[in-house]
């Protein structure tokens, strides 16, 4: 029970952070939900350095320029009403980067097993009350997908927490960018939604951004000496 208040703040910024993503997949195509989302790593970088007193390297805060162009270039201010559900995503993308750096601390004291379990314990309370907020029947035909969705989401922090066990969050980043690719497909085969050209050259700029970053600082710890 020592570890419940560390288990507690992760998981409510990690709900919080959800929930905020949630409202960008609904507001939002899902593309540019991706490319907004992968400013993560610019927020890991940061809280690393806030939490864990790790340096701010030059290719660190490179990614985090070559981040923060990628979201204008998605988000295009002064080309019409900026939708707020952007900024919403951008506010998850800084809880799931501060929830991943919860995690890593976690995984020094506790198995990925337990930190899923405390996930459920606290997360399904907190999703009940923010249901009843808004409350809407549940039909026979909408179990199926919610089941899904569950395993999806529950094997997704497994293997995640079993990874920052294993690896440096450095290493991991980049296999997760996939995403970016792989929910603009969905999203034009399954929703109809167009590919916005600006989104996916700031996406790019975020994604190769970040990819320099961590190939850097891999070849950087590979270094003898440094």
């Amino acid at each position: 029970m020592k570890l419940f208040p560390r288990h507690l703040a992760r998981n409510a910024v990690h709900f919080t952070a959800q929930y905020f993503w949630t409202i960008g997949v609904v507001s939002l195509p899902l593309a540019s939900v991706f490319a907004l989302e992968f400013t993560m790593p610019i927020w890991v970088a940061l809280f690393a350095w806030l939490l864990l007193k790790e340096k701010l390297t030059g290719p660190r805060l490179l990614a985090t320029l070559g981040g923060f162009i990628g979201v204008l270039v998605v988000v295009r201010p002064g080309h019409g009403v900026i939708d707020p559900a952007a900024g919403l995503v951008l506010l998850a993308a800084a809880g799931y980067g501060l929830s991943l750096i919860l995690v890593k601390q976690l995984t020094r004291e506790c198995s990925p097993a337990v930190i899923v379990v405390w996930m459920i314990l606290i997360q399904l309370p907190l999703g009940l009350l923010a249901a009843l907020t808004d409350w809407r029947d549940v039909g026979l035909s909408d179990v199926p997908w919610m089941m899904v969705a569950g395993v999806g989401a529950l094997s997704a922090h497994y293997c995640q927490a079993q990874a920052l066990k294993r690896l440096d969050a450095s290493v991991i980043m980049p296999v997760d960018f996939l995403r970016v690719p792989m929910a603009a497909l969905v999203g034009f085969y399954a929703y109809g939604e167009g590919i916005d050209v600006w989104v996916v050259i700031g996406g790019c700029i975020i994604l190769m951004s970040n990819f320099q970053a961590m190939m850097s600082e891999r070849m950087r710890s590979q270094t003898p000496g440094a």
